[in-house]
Parts: structure tokens; C-alpha cells; sequence
């Protein structure tokens, strides 16, 4: 089939890579100026992959989406071809001394939803201290067993760079879709099939099909980052820091990289790391990463989240169009099944995403 996607963030990407890889002909286009501009909202977020802590603000549908993305992950990464830094050592989740209120809620939330298997465990101090001698502070702390962490940023360039004869069409921006068409300020393009992934970017200001509403209700949800430089601060797993206000996460990266963030902002400013951000998230971070302190920070970011009015995700087909968004603070997460399910609707009920 002769394929043509709009938007080039993660899912265009996995989108991309799998159609290509099964010997589609495959064209892109996207606003960026380059597969290596950091525009879309992939680039920015941390990599948790985190099914069962995702629980405090997902459904059941979010959780399945994120076990079996899990395990797509798995496949896909040993297939690209750059190193992509992929870990399934769990996550931790802890709370200081008079947060343990709001930390039982959450857990038992999550208790409540999560399957037995998948359960958080409590862990004592010297068990923390085994697994994590860096962390110093919480008074509790639950493991998460099977949960894991991807690099976003490696994952972002190996996805293009290993999609075989992938047409790229760089500083395209789409300004409209049709069935089997997608429009541009300066030509329409014909396909066999188009995939809508653009995101915040995916509201036409002319809607074809009156019943196809629910892609086009994309709102953009402000999160902002830091990464911080703290060469001999040793972390091995992602760690969600229970406060009554927020949620603060603390992922590592190779080999000395830790990033901070949390904010999820109803807005759609695309300024810069507000004061606010800055001293409450690194004041967490420092609270329980106590040798944080002489870090530095050498990058923050700012991107905007595409959300629908229930922040579930969505697919909409129609023959030759199918639209995916809403994946909201899960993309990584959720994103390689979503996209597994979108080609099920236009494939088979048994299309596998492993397959390619």
C-alpha cells in the first residue's frame, strides 16, 4: 500500500517503522525542519513506562494498552539500528514523613485497580537502601516490579533512521485531511490510506465529516522538564516522589543524566520553564537525591500534551483516514499498542505490530 501519515511525533514514527518494515511505501509530513528537531511532544517526556502507577489517572484500557506496549517495546528496540537505552527494572514510589496520608491513598488506589501480580510492594529501609543508596529521606516506599524506562530522545532518531525508504517531508506542515489525501499549503498528496497523528496540530479548521469530532477536540497540556547533569549520583530505576500537591518523577539516564519533571498544566503556553516549576521540582528531587545538589542543569523543556475532553486516547476510521490521538501523558506508555490497534482497523483483527 502507498501510505501517507501527517506528523512525525512518536506515533508517525512507530507508525513509520512498522509500515516501512513490512515493505510499504511510506511519506511523512511534519512542521520540523528536520527528523532531529525536538518540536513534537515525544521528545520531551521522560520514558516512564509505567502501567500500574499510570493507574491513578488511567483506566483499565490505559493499563492493557501499557502491558502490551511493554512487551512491544522489547521487540522493537533490539530492531533498531542506534543504541536505545531500554530498561525494565521496575519503579519506586516514595513519600516523606506526614505525606504518608495522601501516599496510602494513591497506593491503595492502585491497589484497588491493579491486578494481584502487579501490586506495589512495600519496602523496608535497608531493602531501599540495597536497591537505591542514593535515595536518602522517605519514610515509605513501594516498588512497582515490572515497570520499566525507554530514552525518549534516542528513541525519536532510531525510529526514523531505522524506517526503511521512508519518504520524509520535512517543513510540510498538513493543513487539512481527506479520505486518502493529505493537504499542505502547497499541494495534496493521493494515498492509498492516511494516518492522522499531528496531535495538538490535528485540528482542521475544515472538518469533512461531521461525525469524526473527537480527534478534532485536541487541547495541548503544558509539562515541563529539567535534565541535570550529577555525574556519580547512582540511580537505577524511575522514581515517583507522593506529595499531597504533585507528583514529582526522577528518571536516570546513561550515563550520568537525571531527569526531573512533573508539571501537567492546563495551558497552552509554549514560554519557558516557569520560577514556580524550577523551585518546586528540583527542591523535591534534591529531598530524596540529597548529592543532586552539586549537579547542573544543562537543558529544560517545555512541550504541550495532546489531551482529549476525557484524557483517553482514540482512534477514529473511516475508509482510507484514520486518526490517533489523545494519548495525553501516556504516550510512551501506550503509544506502540495504540498504534498496533489502529493498523488492526485497517489490516486484520490479528495485524501484531510484532510482526514488524
Amino acid at each position: 500500500m502507498n501510505i501517507g501519515i501527517a506528523g512525525a511525533g512518536l506515533s508517525g514514527r512507530l507508525l513509520a517503522f512498522a509500515l516501512a518494515s513490512q515493505g510499504h511505501q511510506v511519506s511523512v509530513f511534519d512542521p520540523a525542519p528536520s527528523m532531529y528537531s525536538p518540536v513534537a511532544a515525544g521528545w520531551t517526556a521522560a520514558g516512564m513506562l509505567s502501567p500500574v502507577a499510570e493507574l491513578e489517572s488511567g483506566d483499565d484500557n490505559v493499563f492493557q494498552l501499557g502491558v502490551r506496549s511493554l512487551a512491544l517495546w522489547a521487540h522493537i528496540v533490539p530492531r533498531l539500528q542506534q543504541e536505545v537505552e531500554l530498561h525494565f527494572n521496575g519503579s519506586l514510589l516514595v513519600a516523606h514523613r506526614g505525606d504518608e496520608g495522601a501516599a496510602e491513598r494513591l497506593v491503595s488506589l492502585l491497589k484497588a485497580k491493579a491486578p494481584q501480580q502487579e501490586q506495589p510492594q512495600s519496602l523496608s529501609r535497608s531493602d531501599l537502601n540495597s536497591m537505591e543508596p542514593a535515595i536518602q529521606g522517605p519514610s515509605h516506599t513501594w516498588l512497582l516490579a515490572n515497570e520499566g524506562q525507554i530514552h525518549t530522545v534516542q528513541a525519536m532518531r532510531a525510529l526514523a533512521e531505522s524506517a526503511p525508504n521512508v519518504q520524509w517531508h520535512w517543513s510540510q506542515p498538513v493543513t487539512s485531511l481527506t479520505p486518502h489525501t493529505i493537504h499542505t499549503s502547497t499541494s495534496s498528496h493521493t494515498f492509498d490510506w492516511v494516518f492522522d497523528t499531528r496531535g495538538v496540530g490535528a485540528r482542521d479548521k475544515a472538518i469533512h465529516d461531521a461525525s469524526l469530532l473527537a480527534c478534532q477536540n485536541v487541547r495541548g497540556v503544558r509539562g515541563e522538564i529539567f535534565w541535570v547533569k550529577a555525574p556519580g549520583v547512582k540511580l537505577n530505576r524511575p522514581v515517583r516522589l507522593l506529595h499531597p500537591r504533585y507528583r514529582v518523577y526522577i528518571v536516570p539516564r546513561a550515563p550520568d543524566i537525571i531527569v526531573v519533571g512533573a508539571s501537567e498544566i492546563e495551558s497552552e503556553d509554549r514560554s519557558a520553564v516557569s520560577v514556580r516549576t524550577t523551585v518546586e521540582l528540583l527542591a523535591a528531587a534534591h529531598s530524596i537525591l540529597p548529592e543532586m545538589a552539586e549537579g547542573r542543569i544543562i537543558h529544560t523543556d517545555v512541550n504541550l500534551r495532546p489531551a482529549l475532553v476525557d484524557n483517553f486516547p482514540r482512534i477514529e476510521t473511516e475508509d482510507g483516514l484514520t486518526r490517533i490521538n489523545g494519548l495525553f501523558r501516556h504516550g510512551w506508555l501506550i503509544a506502540p499498542a495504540v498504534i498496533e490497534n489502529a493498523l488492526k482497523s485497517v489490516f486484520s483483527s490479528d495485524y501484531s505490530l510484532s510482526q514488524a
